[in-house]
């Protein structure tokens, strides 16, 4: 290699090392929903530590406001919350036009909502089928509809649904789960299809057995089906993981900072386990 073709390979490899951390999200304008607790609350501070400025929804007021006054004081962030339930689309049309008037855009949406109950098939009710299709597949739609229009308008965009190693791996007492976010996975695709002329990717992160309030539930019905304690079945599934232990919010929050930033700017599309590798598929 000549001098001049070595130096420009230099010149090439400082710049990309001194933008290595650079994420490209800093006063990016992010929704994230269920964002008071859990995988939620993380990715709201994983967002808000790049610099983001952070809209949060829960239902949940006091928890939610409490979350997003912690995420405001830590990291120096802009925070508008909300309360409202995901599962109305008229709330969610209202609060999208609300971040979009205090921030002046939306370019990151996280979609989320807490799990439909553990149950089998023939414990399920027709109802709480209803709840799972409401809360676990038609609030996607509902956010997609109104933050598109948004990206549009600047030819950049970020939508990430939240669902669970559930749409690659079906979880016994989750039947609700394992067919509702399937779906979410048949709508990601189609997003991903539709709109990446318009510079907007869509994906999917699922989780694995994590550590959150959600998994203390699915722990107790398991420790009431089976009659081991649910420090056993934790350890259960701490042992199935390649990893031998249970995932932290924090860590399904990282996968979703790549997605959003400017590092994944070739994917879309795709559903991205965070699960310690517990898929045991291809």
């Amino acid at each position: 290699m000549g001098k001049g073709a070595e130096a420009r390979s230099n010149n090439r490899c400082t710049l990309y090392n001194s933008n290595l951390m650079d994420t490209g999200l800093k006063n990016r304008v992010a929704i994230v929903a269920a964002s008071s607790q859990g995988i939620g609350r993380a990715t709201a501070e994983a967002l808000a530590a790049e610099g983001c400025r952070v809209a949060m929804c829960a239902r949940n007021a006091q928890t939610l406001h409490a979350a997003a006054e912690g995420i405001e004081k830590q990291y120096s962030a802009e925070v508008f919350a909300q309360a409202l339930d995901v599962t109305d689309a008229e709330a969610v049309h209202r609060f999208v036009e609300e971040v979009a008037s205090k921030f002046g855009s939306v370019d990151i949406c996280v979609t989320n909502a807490g799990g439909p109950p553990a149950k089998g098939f023939l414990a399920a009710s027709v109802e709480e089928w209803r709840k799972a299709v409401d809360a676990n597949f038609l609030s996607t739609v509902y956010f997609a509809r109104e933050v598109i229009p948004h990206m549009q308008r600047k030819h950049w965009g970020r939508i990430i649904t939240i669902t669970s190693i559930t749409t690659k791996q079906p979880v016994p007492d989750l039947v609700l789960s394992n067919a509702v976010r399937a779906a979410v996975v048949g709508l990601v695709k189609s997003l991903a299809n539709e709109f990446g002329k318009d510079g907007i990717l869509v994906n999917n992160v699922g989780p694995g057995y994590t550590a959150t309030d959600r998994l203390k539930e699915l722990a107790k019905t398991r420790s009431g089906a089976t009659g081991k304690s649910e420090k056993e079945i934790f350890e259960g599934w701490s042992a199935d993981a390649p990893l031998k232990r249970l995932g932290e919010p924090r860590e399904v929050a990282d996968a979703i900072v790549w997605l959003a930033s400017e590092r994944a700017s070739y994917v879309t599309g795709q559903t991205v386990l965070v699960d310690g590798g517990l898929y045991k598929g291809l």
